[in-house]
């Protein structure tokens, strides 16, 4: 029998598979490209390639816990960390969703498809220029930092209330303005010629890393897609914080699912506030408290609040210096107690 849902309360870390091994796209010529020795081998539960909202539903269908939200959406076809939140957690989704995330990705040129991934019709090919590692490098430079991207037609972005990708299948036309993101890191990791390149990205949150193989395609003199893509980190939480599909079901129908959660607030990127208990009841109560100066994130004004004892307790604002001028006047923004 599945937990109760009040005994579900934290963040599980899922390790969402997508597309197999075996499969075409992922091979060059008869030889396996190298990778990393995370990729997961085909779930047996996945007769097709799973959508993050598939993943929340089964949890929900093993678990009974019917509040479970993830924080940000990972194609179809991509594999990787997939963060859950679960009962009052999912008050903390958006405080989550801003994280960066890191990727491994391998990009084929030759041809370009609809959906800018391997998933898609071919919808141009042409001849792959004789290229270089130093004129891979030379290209991805012009996408580190901040730029303007233009997400893909085939997206979970929202227009006139519906997902962009609807649109797409019904062969709409679909005018996207492009977004500032930001890549931190792309490293180049291999050049298996003529045609595959093996990338490691660190993007802001909003990079799509099927525009950025679209687009590299064509800074380098011909068309590509993004062949296979596994998200190795979002913020703190990594792969090694991560469980596979089938461990998640049997340890969930064991009614112990609450054994792989981690504790709601755990590894939220806001300074720790650490406070007393009439205060902690005070901020529950939406009142507004005098605290001595604390640090909170220098743009949003926000801060962890914990009990004494480490226990986390919610979200808080700092609003502004309290009339003493030596503290500074806070109220609770999300709340879990």
């Amino acid at each position: 029998m599945p937990a109760r849902e009040s005994s579900l309360n934290g963040l599980l870390v899922v390790d969402k598979p997508g597309r197999a091994h075996n499969e075409q796209a992922i091979l060059h010529g008869n030889a396996a490209v190298a990778r990393p020795p995370t990729l997961p081998v085909q779930q047996r539960h996945d007769t097709y390639l799973l959508t993050s909202h598939d993943v929340v539903g089964r949890v929900r269908r093993w678990s009974g816990q019917r509040r479970i939200g993830h924080t940000g959406t990972l194609d179809p076809m991509a594999s990787g960390v997939l963060l859950l939140c679960l009962g009052s957690a999912t008050r903390l989704v958006e405080y989550y969703q801003g994280e960066r995330k890191q990727y491994y990705a391998e990009i084929s040129l030759g041809a370009a498809t609809d959906t800018y991934d391997a998933e898609g019709t071919v919808t141009a090919t042409a001849r792959v220029p004789q290229l270089d590692v130093e004129a891979i490098e030379q290209a991805l430079a012009a996408f580190h930092g901040t730029i303007l991207q233009r997400p893909p037609a085939f997206s979970a972005i929202k227009q006139d209330g519906e997902a962009l990708y609807y649109k797409a299948r019904r062969g709409e036309e679909v005018e996207i303005a492009p977004r500032e993101v930001t890549f931190h890191r792309l490293d180049l990791l291999a050049f298996d010629a003529p045609n595959r390149i093996q990338l490691r990205v660190l993007c802001s949150a909003g990079g799509y890393i099927r525009s950025l193989a679209h687009d590299l395609a064509q800074a380098l003199g011909t068309y590509g897609h993004l062949a296979l893509l596994r998200r190795e980190a979002v913020g703190a939480f990594t792969l090694k914080d991560a469980h596979s599909l089938e461990s998640i079901e049997e340890v969930a129908r064991a009614g112990r699912l609450h054994t792989l959660l981690k504790a709601p607030g755990w590894g939220l990127p806001l300074p720790v506030v650490r406070v007393e208990g009439d205060l902690i009841r005070r901020l529950g109560f939406g009142q507004v408290v005098a605290l001595a100066a604390e640090p909170c994130d220098p743009v949003r004004h926000l801060a962890q609040i914990h009990d004494t004892e480490g226990q986390f307790a919610g979200i808080a604002r700092r609003l502004r210096r309290a009339d003493d001028g030596d503290r500074w006047l806070w109220k609770a923004e999300k709340w879990l107690r």
